[in-house]
């Protein structure tokens, strides 16, 4: 009997991040090209040695400008590429004003009922999906 050691899995963490009217903000990619014009949930990589909470404030700090803390982990994880899965957190905005400070090119506070007014990319239909059934 042979162990199997299950290949190593990398963390994309993003934020479902609300301001005080309840509404989501979207980014636009600016880069790589072949996603640019395509919106998704602000975040990134978590890297070693770091947790997931602790990404997420590093990320929305580098890409957005903001203070911002994880409140809960949204259900659910959703592959994005070989190797690579998709876990999302309801964020709230502690400090600062959103601004596309990396790969996004525009920002955009959704209501509720606008969430489906973007081109969200493929990947961050299905997290985008579970937030609105919640």
């Amino acid at each position: 009997m042979t162990d199997q050691i299950e290949p190593a899995v990398v963390v994309v963490v993003a934020a479902a991040l609300y301001d005080t009217d309840g509404r989501l903000l979207a980014a636009r990619r600016s880069a790589p090209p072949s996603l640019a014009g395509r919106w998704e949930l602000p975040g990134g990589k978590v890297e070693p040695g770091e947790t997931q909470e602790r990404a997420l404030v590093r990320e929305l700090r580098e890409e957005l400008g903001v203070e911002a803390s994880p409140v809960a982990r949204v259900p659910g994880e959703w592959p994005l590429k070989p190797g690579y899965v998709l876990r999302v957190w309801r964020c709230s905005l502690d400090s600062g004003v959103p601004a596309p400070l990396q790969d996004h090119d525009e920002l955009r506070w959704l209501a509720p009922a606008d969430i489906w007014s973007v081109n969200w990319l493929d990947q961050d239909v299905p997290a985008v999906k579970s937030l609105s059934e919640d």
